[in-house]
């Protein structure tokens, strides 16, 4: 390069767009995606340990898809590579793939090819790629703005990951404007950049979540703020926000007629309509119409749902949108509007019914029955009455009163089989009775054995009985039913990030991991064979996709994470069975929750399930003096292990700002008790409890009663369980405002029997 190579590539970096000049350079600049590139997440994970494998990455204009792969570049040791599908071809590729072995071969190296656009390729285009990819020589990155379930090869994409991009929130851009002005080498650093009121947020709002659109309106605004540009360094630089008006004036619509967007937007309506949704059905149907969708397509839909999601419930509905087709026909836009929007208006407000869905249960009855015969008295009689009989014992139903006489419709093999479900709004509300009622007297009418007694009978097996009532309360059942619970009303997203506390061998974990694909897991373990075995399931996973195991007290585990690193969901088993004392770990977990998180709990309260007092007969003597020691033991002055109820639960948690819903549950287990137990538990917590009272007990004399009544027996032990669900904010757990106000008022009455609780003293 001489000087005046040199001096034109400086000059040309300087000269560069805006939006060019400010792409970031490396992960801690990137700005937004915080679901896929935040701390903690599969795919940061993969880029910080250089062990990326093909991506697809998937979203709007604007939203960073070139800006990631190019931080990939600057961060990976592999060779990376650059082709444009709309510039470039399989000549170009087998170009890149041969240098690609090369260096492979020769150095070692491995290479990653980013192709931008890469749904542009056609079929046999991306074909080319597929070797390759499968035996290693490339690594892809593949950009689109297209759904690539739907634009990129099937084959292509099974072995990729895909990551969709979503636009950009108004936080992330303003975050983007402060970087661009304060950066002093790209950006406006170099200048005092100020704005009107109104005027940056003017840029944000109509950027609509296009970091591109933003950063190019923001140029246009600076530079036009000025006299001459570059002014001298420290130039003030004021925005009007009328500068900035003129910078960025309208947003633009996301809309393809073609494209994915388009599907998308189209669904939407029409699931909006069968929501009974009018706001939404008007929003959708107005973004179609603004964007130039062809009103024939629009009323091709909704004439589908006047029959799909309507149907019986308003036979006018078909009525009334075929008219307004029609009368669009005839007056077409502006004023056809009207008609798009009257038939709009009446699907989304009128009854709904999916009855006609029936069908495709006849289809598949058809495909099931295909050699079902036409019965002899449905047969056309016409031709052959006389010679086979077709047609005899035919009812003509208008020769009898109201029309209607019971008799088979079906073929024999599928009597009694029942494809249409009537509804219960609009007309089909006054049907619904008198089919069901018809369909009941058809079945009589062509069931011969319809009171058949029953031929074999077995008398109940005891023992097999009392065996299946054993395997029902395993211990195994119940903590499935406690899994179930946690799971049941937690929504996950594919990224999200999961802390799982006192994980055990694994039973909230795997599901968890199941489930956040793309996400990151962290199981805190209390022993040594835990850990084993977690980490002994888990060595069949790619080393970057394995959940984080630690074997370490809980508060060392979130003091030993990543600073910053927050959890979308937070799980565990027992977290607070000293709830005295463990109850600062809210506080703890409090830091390492996002502000959208929820912590899912599930805790066993010792105070509230069975008690040995309880299995003992009222007739034994020694029932009076366990039960006296168990009051002391669960009692306020008892050990912080058993002096504690479901009623402490929700102030302890209110105390660290967590709102809670709690729901309580009995669940039993067949529990076998030996002497050991016996002597462990007589020894220990009850002896020390009638010390305490000054009760004097013979423990010979007790453990001697004991064994002889409960000693290797079985007995229905309950676990009281409470599933806790806590949030920063109601919302976030789904309440309303006015639970909002129910929940501050308990909270308060809590907090005046302060003398009754230890919570808040």
């Amino acid at each position: 390069m001489n000087l005046f190579e040199s001096a034109t590539a400086e000059t040309g970096e300087k000269n560069q767009p805006l939006a060019y000049r400010m792409r970031p350079r490396s992960l801690e600049e990137y700005i937004g995606q915080e679901h896929i590139i935040g701390k903690g997440r599969l795919l940061r994970r993969a880029i910080q340990a250089d062990q990326l494998s093909s991506v697809i990455f998937y979203g709007p204009p604007g939203t960073g898809k070139t800006t990631l792969a190019r931080v990939i570049a600057n961060t990976t040791k592999r060779h990376f590579s650059t082709l444009n599908a709309v510039l470039s071809g399989v000549k170009e590729l087998r170009y890149e793939i041969e240098e690609a072995k090369s260096r492979l071969d020769h150095y070692n190296q491995r290479t990653i090819l980013f192709v931008d656009e890469v749904h542009r390729w056609n079929k046999s285009q991306q074909d080319a790629l597929l070797p390759w990819v499968e035996n290693g020589t490339i690594i892809l990155i593949g950009a689109t703005t297209e759904n690539p379930y739907f634009e990129v090869n099937a084959a292509l994409v099974s072995r990729s990951r895909i990551f969709q991009l979503k636009s950009l929130t108004d936080k992330d851009l303003h975050n983007i404007v402060e970087q661009t002005i304060n950066d002093k080498e790209r950006g406006y650093g170099a200048y005092r950049v100020s704005f009107e009121q109104g005027a940056k947020e003017h840029l944000v709002e109509v950027a609509n979540g296009d970091a591109r659109s933003l950063l190019n309106a923001l140029q246009l605004a600076v530079e036009t703020s000025v006299e001459v540009f570059p002014p001298p360094l420290g130039t003030a630089i004021f925005i009007s926000k009328e500068a900035a008006e003129e910078s960025i004036q309208q947003k633009a619509v996301l809309y393809d007629k073609e494209g994915d967007y388009h599907f998308d937007v189209i669904s939407a309506f029409i699931k909006s309509v069968r929501g009974s949704d009018p706001d939404a059905s008007l929003y959708w149907l107005a973004k179609m119409v603004s964007a130039g969708e062809d009103p024939k397509f629009i009323f091709r839909r909704m004439l589908i749902s006047a029959c799909e999601d309507v149907g019986l419930a308003d036979p006018q509905a078909i009525v009334v949108v075929e008219a307004d087709a029609q009368a669009f026909e005839r007056i077409g836009f502006p004023e056809g509007r009207f008609h798009l929007t009257h038939a709009a208006l009446y699907l989304a407000t009128a009854p709904k019914s999916n009855s006609t869905l029936g069908f495709f249960d006849a289809l598949k009855g058809v495909e099931q029955e295909a050699r079902a015969e036409v019965p002899n008295h449905l047969r056309d009689g016409n031709r052959d009455a006389k010679g086979f009989g077709h047609g005899e014992g035919y009812l003509y139903p208008h020769a009898y009163q109201d029309h209607w006489v019971a008799q088979q419709y079906l073929p024999s093999s599928l009597q009694g089989k029942v494809f249409y479900q009537p509804g219960k709004l609009g007309y089909e509300k006054q049907i619904h009775d008198q089919v069901l009622e018809r369909r009941e007297e058809q079945l009589e009418s062509s069931a011969p054995d319809a009171f058949v007694e029953n031929l074999t009978y077995s008398p109940g097996d005891k023992e097999r009985q009392q065996w299946l009532s054993r395997t029902t309360s395993e211990r195994g059942a119940m903590l499935q039913k406690i899994r179930n619970e946690l799971f049941s009303s937690l929504h996950f997203k594919r990224s999200d990030r999961v802390l799982v506390v006192n994980a055990g061998h694994g039973l909230l974990l795997w599901e968890a991991y199941r489930r956040t694909p793309e996400g990151f897991v962290v199981a805190q373990v209390n022993r040594d064979e835990q850990f084993e075995h977690i980490n002994h399931y888990a060595k069949g996973l790619d080393a970057v996709e394995q959940p984080m195991v630690v074997k370490k007290p809980i508060a060392e585990v979130l003091a030993s994470l990543e600073p910053g690193l927050k959890f979308e969901k937070i799980m565990g088993r027992n977290l607070l069975s000293h709830l005295v004392d463990d109850k600062g770990l809210l506080g703890m977990l409090s830091e390492r929750i996002s502000e959208e998180g929820i912590l899912s709990i599930a805790e066993t309260i010792p105070s509230q399930g069975s008690r040995l007092s309880q299995l003992v007969p009222p007739s034994s003597p020694i029932k009076q003096k366990l039960a006296e020691a168990e009051a002391r033991i669960y009692g306020k002055q008892g050990s912080s292990l058993a002096n504690w109820s479901t009623e402490d639960l929700a102030p302890a948690f209110q105390e660290f700002g967590w709102f809670s819903d709690i729901q309580e549950y009995d669940l039993f287990e067949n529990r076998f008790i030996t002497q050991n137990d016996i002597s462990r538990w007589i020894g220990s917590s009850y002896s020390k409890a009638w010390d305490e009272l000054g009760t004097k007990v013979s423990l010979a004399e007790c453990l001697a009663e004991l064994n002889a009544l409960l000693a290797q027996k079985s007995f229905r032990w309950k676990h009281h369980t409470a599933i806790i669900r806590s949030a920063r904010t109601l919302g976030v757990l789904g309440f309303q405002k006015d639970d909002a106000t129910a929940l501050q008022k308990g909270v308060q009455a809590w907090k005046e029997t302060e003398a009754k609780s230890h919570f808040f003293k």
